[in-house]
């Protein structure tokens, strides 16, 4: 327990952020997983999966480097499905 109101305050604020970002990360996820299936079955219209990956990046819920990799592991995968229909 915090003994000073400054420590109590920013225990508020980081338990709110907590929820926050977990919840951006849940919805991240969910959004992957549906563009990876879409991408694994030759679609080309990745443009959803992308738009809830650059939210993420510009939130800071993940980083601009690892957004930019998943959208291109997501644009190759779904190259690779169209590639062998």
């Amino acid at each position: 327990m915090a003994n000073i109101r400054s420590a109590e305050k920013q225990r508020r604020q980081a338990e709110k952020a907590n929820a926050r970002n977990r919840a951006g990360k849940s919805r991240l996820r969910s959004a992957l997983k549906k563009a990876r299936t879409t991408a694994a079955e030759g679609a080309t219209d990745l443009s959803t999966g992308f738009q809830e990956i650059d939210k993420a990046a510009k939130k800071g819920i993940i980083k601009k480097n690892t957004a930019n990799r998943y959208k291109s592991r997501l644009a190759a995968a779904s190259k690779r499905a169209t590639a062998a229909k």
